[in-house]
């Protein structure tokens, strides 16, 4: 290389100009290559859109009535309030505790459950506590789900069932209740039903697991004993497992009984049953769940919560665990909170159905849970006018949100692409609220077409 092309160069390295547009080809290269790198993962594509996001903000308005989300606005029973503010004050409440459960909540637990199973339940082996239900459903996907398996699911399903068991590389199976054709009036969710040769059509060599939801959510439908004796012998004979979302459990209404899969014979072993402390206590924010199932099963969920979120506030459980005492020495007497509930929300769901029939709408009266589905279609209300593909559910809640001030969420959110006419013309409501929301919202009812 001669003096004059060194020179040059030289001074190319040292020019402003040179940094510049250096710096710009390179800012450039940089961003091509961020483009690629910062991709999402494969098995979260598809699922960034989530019905809570969506209606939750556009219900902020505090004008706004909100029947949509499923939170109570009723107050906690004041026992365990109290008892996180005591837990609190211990000062090494305050720190880590057993990443599977704190010991007296799973000694709880198992004391509680030990009772309604009729069967002793280890608290250290047959118990993870997690963050909320949500956390519990996580582990079991994680832990016992993987890429190859089919995971069958009922529909309408609680929301986040399907990008669980997408994100575990598996692939989700739908199938509907389905509205018995002879039902036009007074209808509950018992009306609701699998028809069995379709379930039984569902079940292969793939079949990894069957989510079941009892009380269910959003219908409200508690599965009898032959309905889950049936989903209990399709699960024998295929050797499948069995995820029982039962967080809703203890709200059950007159005449109706929970019955827990886990129960039946040869269900144990293959069962991971799902419960939480915010439907149990009515304190949803404070995001405790847990599941209860076999040894061979849980210790699986327990390696997956140690290798994530490891271990949920201590306060909190021992909040719990002292609630769950006193509601057990209270078992079978009117003023358990397991059962006193259910008699308070009794009213407040009966009074709701007779306001959505004066007005014209079908309510689907639950036999359990909070929540009631309801058929809009006699108000024949025209929405041509807004834009996009959405299911009518949709578009009929954001025009009553902006029209009517009522908020609720669309039961499409809640299945599949395929079964979307079935569902579009149902909206549901939440009514574990205090009498002056109800109150609200039957003004805003009441005064529907003026």
């Amino acid at each position: 290389m001669n003096i004059t092309h060194l020179t040059f160069r030289c001074y190319l390295s040292t020019s402003p100009l040179f940094r510049v547009n250096s710096a710009r080809l390179l800012s450039a290269t940089q961003v091509t290559m961020a483009s690629s790198r910062h991709k999402n993962a494969k098995r979260i594509e598809g699922l960034d859109k989530n019905v809570w996001v969506a209606f939750t903000s556009v219900a902020a308005d505090p004008a706004i009535v909100n029947l949509g989300q499923g939170y109570p606005d009723i107050p906690p029973p004041l026992y365990v309030k109290e008892g996180l503010a005591q837990a609190a004050s211990v000062d090494r409440l305050n720190q880590y505790t057993r990443g599977f459960g704190h010991p007296s909540l799973v000694k709880a637990l198992s004391q509680v459950y030990g009772k309604v199973y009729d069967r002793e339940i280890d608290p250290f082996k047959e118990i993870l506590v997690t963050v909320g239900g949500y956390g519990s459903l996580f582990s079991c996907m994680q832990a016992l789900v993987e890429h190859g398996d089919e995971v069958i699911i009922i529909e309408p399903f609680f929301d986040c069932y399907v990008p669980m068991v997408r994100m575990a590389g598996a692939t989700p199976v739908l199938i509907p209740l389905r509205l018995k054709p002879d039902k036009k009036r007074n209808i509950t969710s018992a009306d609701w039903v699998l028809d069995q040769d379709e379930l039984a059509s569902k079940f292969n060599s793939k079949t990894k697991a069957i989510i079941i939801n009892t009380p269910n959510n959003p219908i409200g439908k508690i599965f009898t004993r032959d309905e889950l004796q049936a989903i209990a012998d399709l699960c024998i004979k295929h050797d499948t497992l069995c995820f029982s979302d039962e967080v809703y459990e203890w709200l059950t209404y007159k005449g109706h009984q929970h019955i827990k899969i886990a129960t039946l014979p040869g269900m144990w072993e293959r069962t991971v049953t799902i419960s939480s402390a915010g439907k149990t206590f009515s304190v949803t924010g404070w995001k405790l769940g847990w599941s209860i199932g076999p040894e061979h099963l849980v210790k699986h969920l327990q390696t997956v919560m140690q290798n994530t979120l490891y271990t949920c506030p201590t306060p909190l459980q021992e909040a719990v665990a002292q609630g769950l005492l006193v509601d057990y020495e209270r078992m079978g007497q009117p003023d358990c909170y397991f059962s006193s509930l259910a008699t308070e929300l009794e009213a407040k769901r009966d009074r709701l159905a007779t306001i959505l029939h004066s007005v014209g709408m079908t309510p689907v009266v639950p036999e359990g849970g909070y929540f009631m589905i309801v058929d809009v279609t006699a108000l024949n209300q025209d929405l041509s006018h807004m834009e996009g593909d959405e299911a009518y559910d949709y578009k009929f809640i954001k025009w009553m949100i902006k029209e009517k001030k009522l908020a609720a969420i669309p039961v499409t959110a809640f299945c599949g692409d395929d079964s979307r006419k079935q569902f579009e013309k149902y909206i549901r409501l939440c009514f574990i609220k205090q009498d002056s929301t109800l109150d609200a919202a039957e003004g805003i009812l009441k005064n529907w077409n003026k």
